[in-house]
């Protein structure tokens, strides 16, 4: 069955630059697609048009008859004074709407015997179980939990959120809305490793059509099972995750590759074939001309191969001095704290040159609190932190600022790194900043232009120990891999704070995992440390059974034997159960006799409430 058919889609925002070109595609039920490609190449314009926000200059967006899309990049205006729980339970409103019906005719039952209320009551009654009514609490609880939206902020204003803390929020609306189609834009920007890990096993496990763009590229190896790629308005598609669609694009360039090589080769062999058949023509034998031109017409379709281009790499690297020296990091009991919170606490650690540190944790843990003490822009409550004498230290920030952004880049590079222009120019070109591109102003640039300025300006630098607050974040596919290009030939100290597992694991030699106040220090790659966290989980979970299984059992005078409670409970709720069956089976034999009906209705919301206190009390006893 088909979710979401796409027929000729085209877009254009100026006249004659279409950003889509007439894309053609379809998308299956339960199908999970990642939408690949650029900033900037129409990606979000076209979940725009998906969600009905933006139409389309041409083509048509067909979505199958009651299926129901949701769109998270669109944050939705909510009432003034609205808590982020009210934003929470507003996905379950047709549920509460309901209730609060059900709620009415059993007031009104009460005095009215009418049969029509009976029917709808229990019509509602069956939706309302069905749509998971009775578990709209649990689940919104599972929900914020894994999304990492704690009971504080459920509590605050909806306004007052930050905007990363509105999408998480709205993502979270949006599953348990329990949307058929999920259009998913950037979803884990604003998460941690945790909370993303969270929505890719919901994701995995999710029944409905699921399209996501993300630059995540662990991600979208993880979650998706088809691949589109947006490049130059139009799309290609291929029928695997991101790292098959990497293999199998440089396939399909290197397969086009050499068929334009061999067609330019047989281009010039007839090429001169046709010359030689005019020249012999002109010498007595005009037959040779006709056979001269069947030949050129046949050039004609060669000439129309163009030849295939790849993404121009960035010859970027970071000019690296040599340690000398013993640490390049020394901390000693290392403690900060605000207000009553304790971010982190007794910190002993010590980097050496050459490795590679990620740290790790939370949103909220402190990492760029800890990266801030590092750079002597914070002090510590207590403890110290030294550099060695010899280091020589380049900081990217989260949050990129510049003293004088109405400069234009080249002023900015001519200013700080005291070069001349055509130096700036090569520099800036060498990071994708081209042509008139340089003479733009800093405050017109995106985040990421803005990381990748910063970048370019601390790369003329002789350093020795790097460090990198997100340097990932938003930033495109293409981009990420330009800064990776950069970092490969990079062998001093490198010290970062990254959300994307798929550079950690490509740079990592060591992890700093953040939590609870303290630092684990595991000397090993990424990979490595899952398996090691997922050994040590598994431990703990064994110690714990151990322990369960040594507890001395409760003397029988002393506690209730909860085993046998349990059981006298299960045969007390299996014999109501058996009442309810009854009841049922002669309802629909008494189905035309209302009276009758309405007392065996009685009954049965009697049984119920009767099985509900059973269910609570055998739910107790279990725990």
């Amino acid at each position: 069955m088909i979710d979401l058919s796409v027929r000729g889609l085209v877009k254009g925002f100026e006249q004659g630059n279409d950003i889509l070109k007439g894309i053609t595609f379809d998308v299956n039920a339960g199908e999970r697609v990642g939408i690949l490609g650029r900033n900037g190449c129409g990606k979000t314009t076209f979940f725009r048009i998906l969600s009905g926000e933006l139409q389309p200059d041409a083509g048509t967006v067909s979505i199958a008859s009651g299926r129901r899309l949701g769109l998270i990049s669109q944050i939705p205006v909510y009432p003034d004074g609205w808590t982020t729980e009210d934003v929470l339970r507003e996905a379950h409103r047709r549920l509460y709407d309901m209730e609060a019906r059900m709620n009415e005719l059993t007031a009104r039952m009460a005095t009215d015997d009418s049969p029509a209320l009976l029917s709808e009551y229990d019509r509602l009654s069956e939706n309302f179980r069905r749509l998971g009514g009775y578990d709209m609490e649990h689940e919104r609880n599972r929900v914020a939990n894994g999304l990492d939206i704690p009971a504080a902020m459920r509590a605050q204003p909806f306004d007052s959120l930050s905007g990363g803390e509105k999408t998480r929020v709205n993502l979270a609306r949006l599953i348990l809305e329990d949307t058929d189609i999920l259009l998913l834009d950037e979803p884990t920007n604003h998460l941690d490793l945790r909370a993303t890990e969270w929505l890719e096993a919901y994701l995995l496990h999710f029944r409905g059509t699921v399209l996501v763009i993300s630059h995540d590229r662990y991600f979208l190896d993880r979650v998706v099972q088809r691949s589109i790629d947006f490049t130059s308005g139009q799309a290609e598609f291929y029928s695997g995750n991101y790292s098959f669609y990497v293999v199998e694009r440089q396939r399909r360039f290197d397969e086009q590759l050499k068929k334009y090589e061999k067609d330019q080769a047989k281009l010039q062999q007839l090429t001169e074939a046709a010359a030689k058949l005019h020249l012999w023509a002109f010498m007595g034998n005009d037959k040779l001309h006709k056979r001269a031109f069947s030949i050129e017409k046949r050039m004609e379709k060669l000439e129309t191969t163009e030849r295939p281009t790849e993404a121009r790499k960035l010859n970027v690297h970071f000019t690296a001095q040599e340690f000398r020296g013993d640490d390049v990091l020394t901390m000693a009991g290392l403690s900060k704290r605000y207000g009553e919170r304790t971010l982190f606490h007794d910190l002993d650690l010590t980097v050496t040159g050459g490795e590679r540190i990620a740290l790790i944790g939370d949103n909220g843990a402190g990492k760029t609190t800890f990266l801030r003490l590092v750079m002597n822009e914070e002090t510590p409550d207590t403890g110290w932190v030294q550099r060695g004498p010899s280091v020589r230290t380049a900081y990217l920030p989260q949050i990129v600022r510049f003293a004088v952004p109405e400069r234009s880049m080249l002023d900015t590079m001519l200013y700080e790194c005291k070069c001349t222009p055509q130096e700036a120019r090569d520099q800036l070109g060498a990071y994708g900043f081209c042509g008139e591109d340089v003479l733009k102003p800093v405050s017109a640039l995106s985040g990421g232009e803005l990381s990748r300025l910063r970048l370019c300006m601390l790369m003329r630098r002789e350093i020795n120990f790097l460090i990198l607050d997100e340097p990932t974040n938003h930033l495109d596919i293409a981009s990420r891999e330009w800064i990776e290009d950069a970092l490969s030939d990079y062998t001093q100290a490198l010290l970062f704070v990254s959300h994307d597992r798929y550079f950690i694991e490509k740079f990592a030699t060591r992890i700093w995992l953040l939590e609870n106040g303290t630092i684990t220090d595991y000397r090993g790659t990424y990979a490595q440390f899952r398996e090691y966290r997922a050994r040590q989980t598994a431990l703990q979970q064994t110690a714990k059974a151990v322990e369960r299984k040594k507890e001395p059992k409760p003397k029988p005078k002393r506690a209730p034997n909860t085993t046998r409670q349990r059981e006298r409970t299960e045969r007390e709720i299996e014999k109501l159960e058996g009442q309810l069956a009854a009841l049922d089976a002669e309802s629909e034999a008494n189905a035309a006799d209302y009276q009758k009906l309405m007392e065996l209705d009685a009954q049965k919301q009697a049984l119920n409430a009767q099985l509900e206190a059973l269910y609570e009390a055998w739910e107790a006893l279990c725990e």
